[in-house]
């Protein structure tokens, strides 16, 4: 069965002088404050985009590398990963980076590392994604 998850941005004013608001209305979790200097500076308690489809991908990527080691035989003690999503302002997002670190009992690292580029390929966001290099670290915990 198909979900739909639900967010909205409310923005007031002109790009560089404006500033906004992202609620995450599915989940009912918040209202996160947004800006332009927020997205192209210093985050200063404010979140971005890039922040956002970060948290995404990092999420993402953890379930699918979780999943394709359980169907493997092999499920992880632990999943850790971070996401970096690079944004250069007048060329959008150029790069995101995932790094990964596991423990997963009876797997060696070049099995490991195997699952985890299939994983990065895999993973619903990363296809989402198809468009931006995604670049990956992954090693065992």
């Amino acid at each position: 069965m198909a979900t739909t998850r639900t967010a909205n941005a409310h923005w007031n004013g002109s790009l560089l002088e404006g500033s906004g608001t992202v609620s995450l209305d599915s989940s009912g979790l918040g209202t996160y404050d947004v800006s332009w200097p927020s997205r192209a500076e210093e985050a200063n308690g404010k979140t971005s985009p890039e922040e956002l489809i970060a948290a995404a991908h990092a999420t993402c990527y953890s379930m699918a590398l979780s999943h394709q080691l359980a169907t493997s035989g092999t499920p992880p003690q632990t999943v850790d990963t971070k996401a970096d999503v690079t944004f250069q302002p007048g060329e959008g997002i150029t790069g995101i980076h995932l790094t990964v670190r596991a423990t997963i009992p009876g797997l060696d690292a070049a099995a490991f590392a195997e699952v985890a580029e299939s994983a990065k390929q895999n993973c619903p966001v990363s296809k989402a994604l198809t468009g931006t290099k995604i670049t990956l670290d992954a090693a065992l915990a």
